[in-house]
């Protein structure tokens, strides 16, 4: 084995592993909001825009062989190398070193032709290059020598190695402006088309305006990273994203979870297409389950037999509505917010607002709601509670609103004035009783009429 074969064997070795290595130790001397990042130095700047390919790429660079920069693949290549060489089977050397060497070329290749057939990407980023330089060592190091090398001195073949690796990293290191905090007109955060900030990607922008708060990302902003500079936040936020790639784009795992630059998580589906992807379907399924779960409730009211009145209301409404904090609401515009203390534990109500119990702190209640223009009859049979309260209104308007935004309308049918508020309630001792009552336990009959009684009249 001679020297020159030597030396590229080790330099492919000492490469693949660099960029883990100074990762590592930068973990553990740097606070992650002060982590520049050794390994930021050589971080991937991609444009890699299919994710399928991102996603077998990352699986691919996960399995054990190619951990480090493909430093044990490289180590296999060299062993099958130097024991055919000792067998005196040269060409089967060459073979495996060759077949190490394509192995780890393949990923990066496939990558460099993606881009080149995306437009919208600018340039390969540095660690695109960095990472061909040692499959390429290898390949060199396993032909054949075809001439007498000349041999170096030490010093020489020292200062070459070290302008080698000194111009990889500052090639990598003037990828960003290092220092530099960019302000949000610089970013164009706000979207005018006025920044002033080159050599990024609209994701990377992005990324930077939500970690800063900037432009839509108002009190959003990761104060921790505010004085690191946009190199750093954009080296560990692809870190992180690369880390979310090897799993799916899930940033609930330890790895992810754990990492020490895991609180730029909120801000990283800007940056990182599998990680938007993935919360864009996780999103799809909580709105489905959202759904769903209100369609039950909802199916529960439909099965109570719809409230045949005495006398014709103006209108009648039925509703599945929700709360979270004990009861449903009806204001009038301009009175939003008053809470009126509650009669019996069931309804109470000040002028222009209405409060009705509806649920054990949490859960929904099946209510009708009918309009009259005169005093209906009193009906108290198959009714647990009855309570009647009187209401002022100031504008006629008055709208009963619930927890998810669900509004019944038209209460007040004969326009500002005097009216007097019937509560119906049946299914209050289900909810005390067990912690999971039946959906459609509650039932609620709300009448509504012009009347000039103030007192509340407790009926049953």
């Amino acid at each position: 084995m001679s020297r020159r074969s030597s030396a590229l064997w080790a330099s492919a070795l000492l490469l693949a592993v660099l960029p883990g290595v100074l990762f590592r130790i930068d973990a553990l001397l740097s606070e992650p909001e002060d982590a520049t990042g050794l390994y930021g130095l050589v971080t991937l700047y991609s444009c890699r825009i299919d994710l399928s390919v991102r996603y077998w790429d990352s699986a691919l660079r996960d399995f054990p062989l190619f951990s480090y920069g493909g430093a044990p693949l490289i180590v296999l290549g060299f062993a099958g190398w130097y024991a055919s060489l000792r067998k005196v089977r040269d060409r089967l050397g060459r073979i495996v070193a060759r077949s190490a060497a394509t192995v780890l070329l393949l990923p990066s290749l496939l990558q460099l032709l993606m881009y080149a057939l995306n437009p919208r990407c600018r340039a390969v980023g540095p660690m695109d290059l960095y990472v061909l330089v040692p499959p390429i060592l290898v390949l060199l190091a396993a032909r054949p020598p075809r001439r007498a090398s000349v041999r170096r001195g030490r010093l020489v073949r020292a200062a070459a190695v070290a302008l080698t690796v000194t111009a990889t990293l500052l090639v990598a290191v003037g990828s960003v402006p290092p220092g530099k905090v960019s302000a949000d007109s610089e970013l164009d955060c706000a979207g005018s088309g006025r920044g002033t900030v080159e050599g990024l990607r609209r994701e990377e922008k992005d990324f930077l305006c939500r970690v800063r708060g900037y432009g839509f990302f108002p009190g959003e902003g990761i104060e921790e990273w505010n004085e690191s500079s946009d190199r750093i936040v954009l080296a560990q936020g692809h870190h992180l994203c690369g880390l979310a790639d090897r799993h799916g784009g899930d940033i609930g795992v330890p790895a992810v979870r754990d990492a020490p630059h895991a609180s730029l998580l909120p801000a990283l589906a800007s940056l990182c297409p599998s990680v938007a992807s993935r919360q864009a379907v996780q999103e799809k399924q909580r709105q489905e389950e959202a759904a769903a779960y209100v369609a039950g409730k909802e199916r529960a009211c439909a099965r109570h037999r719809t409230h045949r009145p005495r006398i014709k209301p103006v209108r009648q409404r039925r509703a599945t509505m929700f709360t979270e904090f004990w009861t449903i609401q009806g204001w009038e515009d301009g009175s939003e917010g008053h809470v009126p203390d509650l009669v019996e534990n069931l309804v109470g109500s000040e002028p222009g607002a209405l409060m009705i119990w509806a649920a054990d702190e949490i859960g929904h209640a099946c209510v009708t709601v009918e309009s009259y223009t005169r005093r209906p009859p009193l009906e108290i049979k198959g009714w647990k509670e009855v309570v009647e309260v009187g209401y002022e209104s100031p504008k006629g308007s008055l709208t009963l609103s619930d927890g998810d935004g669900r509004r019944v309308r038209g209460l007040t049918a004969a326009g500002p004035g005097h009216y007097r508020v019937r509560v119906h309630l049946r299914g209050r001792e289900q909810v005390y009783q067990v912690p999971y009552p039946p959906d459609g336990a509650v039932e609620l009959l709300i009448m509504v009429f012009p009347g000039e009684q103030k007192e509340p009249v407790v009926h049953r």
